[in-house]
């Protein structure tokens, strides 16, 4: 599955995604994290990959010294930059596989919800360019859903490469093969264990979170 697929898909959606912020199960899980994740970025210039709507920039976007927030879809970037008016934030549509390097900026990056849509083929070459946007010592943290059934959207089938697909529908009635992988704690110590030290997993019921420092 390409990045236009899902760049197609997350446009379509873009004034429906919050909902998913809504589900009454995972009030709790998203409270905490909330709470939680600003205090990892509190003084930082921070790059966020895949920002979406905007709805965790706005938790950042109070205790950082700058943020730039990427995404490739215009739709969700709008809502994004509705949410989110402080100077010292800027959105820009942008890839989340070649983000931008800025030399001595970026000291911090945070990608929210989209680990999952990255192919397990790909998954090395993401993490690679990823690091390779940041200081020495850059704080990172990947957060995504873990699956929970009668929460999760239902697997609809893997490929051979292990990937794993939801069909979603939208309330326009379209519906849309989405790639979706649940990665376990072992896959993703794994995946950062030659580039990264300090490296935290943390896990609640519906939600988890991978916090590093890059080497």
């Amino acid at each position: 599955m390409s990045i236009d697929t899902i760049q197609a898909y997350y446009s379509a959606r873009a004034r429906e995604y919050d909902r998913v912020y809504l589900k009454p199960e995972r009030q709790t899980d998203l409270r905490n994290i909330e709470h939680w994740l600003p205090s990892v970025f509190k003084g930082h210039y921070l790059l966020e990959v895949a920002c979406g709507t905007g709805y965790w920039t706005q938790f950042l976007a109070p205790v950082v010294q700058a943020l730039l927030a990427i995404d490739a879809s215009p739709e969700t970037l709008a809502i994004a930059n509705e949410r989110v008016q402080i100077s010292h934030v800027q959105f820009v549509i942008g890839d989340a596989y070649h983000p931008p390097v800025r030399e001595d900026d970026f000291s911090a990056a945070f990608a929210g919800f989209w680990l999952s849509h990255v192919p397990r083929e790909r998954l090395g070459f993401f993490l690679h360019q990823l690091h390779a946007s940041l200081k020495q010592g850059a704080r990172v943290v990947l957060l995504d859903n873990r699956y929970v059934e009668a929460s999760s959207t239902p697997i609809s089938e893997p490929d051979a490469s292990g990937n794993t697909y939801q069909v979603r529908r939208l309330e326009d009635g379209s519906t849309h093969r989405i790639l979706k992988n649940f990665f376990t704690e072992q896959e993703l110590r794994g995946a950062v264990s030659a580039s990264a030290s300090q490296v935290r997993f943390h896990a609640w019921q519906h939600f988890w979170a991978l916090e590093y420092v890059l080497a």
